[in-house]
């Protein structure tokens, strides 16, 4: 599908949701302009939450990487897969033992949330399939035996095939979850992350925005964008991650940004002068006299 995008939005939306990777940073390093521009959207009296699909740190390790780079966040700033995992979890698979592929966080967690967790793939209710750097053939066929022998529900945190870093990325939660289907002929009942219904709600319950005021603003068009799309949010497409225009160009219409930037600093193209901000004041007050 070929079109032509619009470049930045040409006003201020009352609601943010960042991703994190490959938009507001790479690696630990701030993207350029980005913190910024976070600034100046919140100055001018916008909501905004930074949300990842990344499963390996928690949103308050999350928020203090953030203010590390100078971005001021707390944990509630932060939306991740992982508090959308637990969300559906609760839902859905209530007192399900879960055997999961993940690291050690992802176990606490939903340990620590209640879920009781098995490594016996004879005992598991539902298989849960996350990033994860531990991955290896052991944990591949107790997955294989619990879904495929023994009936156990197959739920992963996102889609994503890699994770992008500085030195070309890692394969994420999309390959490992990609091995499990493969083996098994299963399809995931739920994949939490964006751009999963559960991961908009949790977004647009932390701004408390509607969705036509809101904006997803990220670098991928699988889940940012289609996020976007299918919550009624505006997309943002940013030039500064792994999609190329050439990929916006070739992109299927459930993936399609509203708006392709550069860099972040363009979000503020939108952003009043002080004096249209001076003059709406004023108008304002004659308003109210």
């Amino acid at each position: 599908m070929t079109t032509e995008h619009p470049g930045p939005p040409p006003a201020l939306f009352d609601g943010y949701a960042f991703d994190l990777d490959g938009t507001v940073y790479l690696g630990d390093a701030p993207l350029p302009g980005a913190v910024e521009t976070i600034l100046s959207i919140r100055q001018a009296g916008r909501r905004v939450v930074f949300v990842t699909n990344n499963p390996l740190h928690s949103a308050e390790d999350y928020a203090g990487k953030l203010r590390g780079l100078g971005v001021e966040a707390t944990r509630a700033d932060v939306v991740t897969a992982t508090d959308a995992l637990v969300s559906y979890l609760r839902s859905a698979c209530r007192q399900a033992r879960l055997l999961v592929l993940g690291e050690p966080l992802l176990l606490d967690t939903l340990s620590a949330a209640g879920f009781p967790l098995t490594l016996d793939p004879a005992g598991a209710d539902v298989v849960v399939v996350s990033f994860d750097r531990t991955f290896d053939y052991e944990k591949l066929l107790a997955a294989y035996r619990a879904v495929r022998l023994h009936g156990a529900r197959l739920v992963a945190t996102n889609p994503d095939p890699y994770c992008p870093t500085p030195d070309g990325g890692l394969p994420d939660c999309g390959a490992m979850l990609a091995a499990v289907a493969a083996c098994t002929g299963a399809v995931a009942e739920a994949v939490v992350g964006k751009p999963s219904r559960h991961m908009a709600a949790a977004v647009l319950d932390r701004l408390g925005v509607a969705a036509s005021r809101a904006a997803v603003v990220g670098d991928r068009l699988s889940t940012d964008m289609v996020m976007a799309r299918t919550a009624g949010m505006a997309g943002v497409l940013v030039l500064t991650g792994v999609t190329s225009r050439a990929d916006v160009a070739a992109a299927e219409a459930s993936a399609m940004p509203e708006y392709v930037i550069q860099a972040m600093p363009e979000l503020l193209l939108g952003l009043p002068t002080r004096h249209e901000a001076a003059t709406a004041r004023e108008t304002r007050k004659l308003e109210r006299a």
